[in-house]
């Protein structure tokens, strides 16, 4: 049985005392709502990690994440956080690969592999993000390009190691615009997702990998993303900056 997941990425929002006021409404509705078989992941910017942790405490179901982590162990390094340093304050989980630093900070196949292997190495669970931008999906080679960037920067891994990776399809063109890929279009790619998975780790593992849709989901539309059969939750960008909206897409399942 696969997990369901539900990831809010706060992306570059909020105050301190705005994370403080998001986290303390989305663990109140959790627990209020008795929501269960939901694995929750709040993934704010970096300063709010440890008040974030702080106040998910041990609300069972809820974890904290990381938007981004380091592809080096450790060093001079001015600027960078690494997965080491991460977990150490407790963090679970990390997005990466993310379109936003794939198309703004360049970061290509090479080092998201050596990022992913970081994560790894310090327990984090790697939300490893691909797909795809309109130019692409208009020319049809919309399923060769994810297939490539899932081989590029995952297939190196031992069964294990990648049996412990989450994946996240973004339809880049539905990140932000108000477009949202219809839920047909969302369980084809991700069928086709992990079939490709299938390819090198054969079905039993494919089976066991949890793949979210990232693309402008909300609770008008989750319920019908996540009812797809190979939807097995979001990663929420937008919605997630408001606990009522993402506390309905958490119950969306």
């Amino acid at each position: 049985m696969r997990k369901k997941i539900v990831a809010g990425n706060w992306k570059m929002n909020l105050t301190s005392e705005e994370g403080q006021q998001l986290t303390t409404e989305i663990v109140n509705l959790y627990k209020g709502e008795a929501i269960q078989d939901v694995v929750v992941v709040l993934n704010p910017p970096f300063p709010h990690l440890y008040p974030v942790k702080k106040l998910v405490g041990d609300t069972a179901g809820i974890f904290v994440g990381a938007q981004n982590c380091s592809d080096k162990e450790g060093g001079a390094f001015t600027g960078e956080v690494s997965s080491k340093i991460l977990a150490s304050f407790g963090v679970s989980y990390v997005i990466l690969g993310h379109s936003e630093r794939r198309e703004n900070f360049k970061e290509d196949q090479v080092v998201l592999a050596t990022k992913i292997n970081q994560a790894l190495a310090h327990g984090l669970v790697p939300i490893f993000c691909c797909g795809e931008s309109l130019e692409i999906r208009e020319s049809g080679t919309h399923e060769e390009t994810v297939k490539a960037q899932l081989t590029a920067s995952l297939f190196h891994l031992s069964p294990g190691e990648f049996s412990k990776v989450v994946i996240a399809y973004e339809p880049i063109w539905a990140i932000g615009t108000g477009k949202t890929a219809s839920a047909e279009q969302a369980q084809e790619m991700h069928a086709a997702l992990r079939g490709h998975l299938a390819t090198k780790y054969g079905d039993v593992i494919a089976a066991q990998i949890a793949i979210l849709y990232g693309g402008s989901a909300n609770p008008g539309n989750a319920k019908e993303l996540f009812g797809k059969p190979d939807v097995d939750g979001g990663l929420i960008g937008g919605a997630s900056l408001k606990s009522r909206d993402f506390i309905e897409i958490v119950k969306s399942f």
